[in-house]
């Protein structure tokens, strides 16, 4: 009997110091586990030298059956990995987390873009409303549907929005939380300084108070571009000339949709503008603007910036 007890305690030590015993994988990496049977996912792992024996490791599922359920999704494996830790992993482990950024004041456009080429995701996606998805970094798993993650951001969108609006400041003219996303994406494209997007939001919201053109440069580009944003020359005068909606030096009041997706920083920079009477604005050289009240005064702040930038470096709108 002491025998056989010997020869069940040995085989314990061996089975143990099998499952312990440090793995093949020679650097630490992320595998994609794909769902099937037990004799499906030994054979997985040893192809990508998780483990060296898949005759072990099925052997281990089945003893340790009681412990949980093996997962199938995108794990990262340290190296040497043992069949012990394998099977933790694959019981308890949180599947590999990618990141997506969606940066303030990109266009639709940008944003299909940067979703299509963006690897570890799904399915195919159509169309994105311009300035529809709040833009942050987005944490996604392996095989994430592209759609499912664009509803998410449309989802924080909404909610960011609603929640902004409900929390407005009085007496903006402003009739609805689209309004509000319409003059926050022209203030997010207008400046990229976050101290003056409460106070560029004052001079639009000026403007519309007195029945004046907004003549923002940002939704003239975004005509001219047939809506990417960008433009690989200044604006000319056939562009500043050019008859609709969305410019705003020919029509007046807001165009008729945002001209990209802002950032909740400039959402709330137009529902809680400066304290201000000016009425204009214009660069000052330095990477930020010079506000004025009058006319004169903005004159006045334009030949000084003419005075600092060669013409060749200026739009038809300066």
């Amino acid at each position: 009997m002491a025998a056989l007890a010997g020869a069940g305690l040995g085989g314990a030590r061996l089975w143990s110091a099998a499952l312990l015993q440090p793995g093949p994988l020679a650097d630490a990496r992320a595998i994609v586990i794909p769902h099937g049977g037990t004799v499906q996912l030994a054979e997985a792992l040893a192809s990508d030298g998780v483990i060296a024996q898949p005759l072990l490791f099925r052997a281990a599922v089945w003893l340790t059956a009681r412990e949980g359920t093996l997962h199938a999704a995108e794990f990262a494996f340290p190296a040497h990995a043992s069949v012990r830790q394998v099977l933790e992993i694959l019981r308890t482990a949180r599947p590999v987390q990618h990141h997506l950024t969606l940066a303030e004041g990109l266009t639709a456009q940008q944003i299909l873009g940067l979703v299509r080429r963006t690897d570890a995701m799904t399915g195919e996606i159509g169309t994105v409303e311009e300035g529809s998805v709040l833009p942050q970094t987005y944490d996604y798993a392996y095989g994430t549907d592209r759609t499912a993650l664009v509803g998410r951001a449309r989802v924080a969108m909404d909610k960011a929005l609603a929640a902004a609006w409900a929390d407005r400041a009085p007496g903006l003219p402003l009739a609805s939380p689209r309004d509000a996303l319409i003059l926050a994406s022209i203030v997010e494209r207008e400046t990229a300084k976050p101290e003056e997007r409460a106070h560029v939001a004052a001079v639009y919201l000026n403007r519309l108070r007195q029945g004046m053109r907004l003549q923002a440069d940002p939704t003239v580009v975004y005509l001219a571009s047939n809506g990417a944003g960008v433009l690989d020359h200044h604006l000319t005068k056939a562009e500043l000339m050019r008859d609709d909606p969305f410019n705003t030096y020919r029509s007046v009041g807001l165009p008729p949709a945002p001209i990209c997706s802002p950032g909740l920083d400039s959402i709330r920079a137009v529902l809680h503008p400066a304290s201000s009477d000016d009425l204009f604005f214009v660069a000052d050289g330095s990477g930020g603007h010079t506000f004025s009240r009058s006319y004169e005064a903005h004159g006045a702040a334009v030949a000084r910036w003419r005075a600092m930038v060669p013409p060749a470096s200026r739009s038809s709108t300066d």
